[in-house]
């Protein structure tokens, strides 16, 4: 019983937010390229003259999102640019211990053991996505997503990248009672 428990950890949830320009027509945008300008990522591969593991997975998940959504990928004139930024920082997060001082659970000692029961400090690395939809006429930035995971390293792996992204351009683009029509 203890084993399928244990075998059930479920995945850790991507907090996802997202902002846009309430004026902007989403339904016109039908084509997308990167960003020209694209800065360095994380661990720096472009602006070293060759793509690094995560820039590749992350162009690898978004092209696949755009698809999804409907969006055609060109060399030219497209309606809208994507860029993207990460970075994995250190956090820290603090839980009420659920058990007493003998290893029993606070509800053993009564009602007002749990009210003083003791904080523990769990520190944790999070995984901290942002990607940009800039019309590329106007160059102004029309929507920006943003999603935050905890991960393992102080890298974030293709599984990683691929679920933060997906959760990221779930909200893109905006839905009719949200975004002009």
């Amino acid at each position: 019983m203890l084993f399928g428990a244990a075998g059930c950890a479920s995945v850790p949830r991507v907090g996802v937010s997202s902002d846009f320009d309430h004026a902007t027509n989403f339904r016109a945008y039908k084509t997308w390229s990167w960003y020209p300008d694209q800065p360095t990522d994380a661990e720096g591969g472009p602006a070293k003259g060759y793509n690094s593991f995560f820039d590749k997975r992350m162009r690898t998940a978004v092209e696949a999102e755009m698809v999804r959504k409907g969006f055609t990928k060109v060399e030219k004139s497209p309606d809208v640019f994507v860029a993207y930024s990460a970075r994995v920082e250190d956090k820290q997060r603090a839980n009420q211990t659920p058990y007493g001082p003998y290893g029993y659970p606070f509800w053993y000692y009564g009602y007002g053991a749990a009210l003083n029961r003791p904080y523990q400090v769990m520190d944790y690395k999070a995984g901290n996505i942002i990607i940009d939809i800039v019309d590329a006429k106007r160059k102004e930035l029309v929507w920006r997503g943003y999603g935050q995971s905890q991960v393992g390293d102080q890298t974030i792996s293709e599984t990683e990248v691929n679920r933060i992204v997906a959760g990221v351009l779930g909200d893109y683009p905006p839905s009719d009672n949200t975004a002009r029509r």
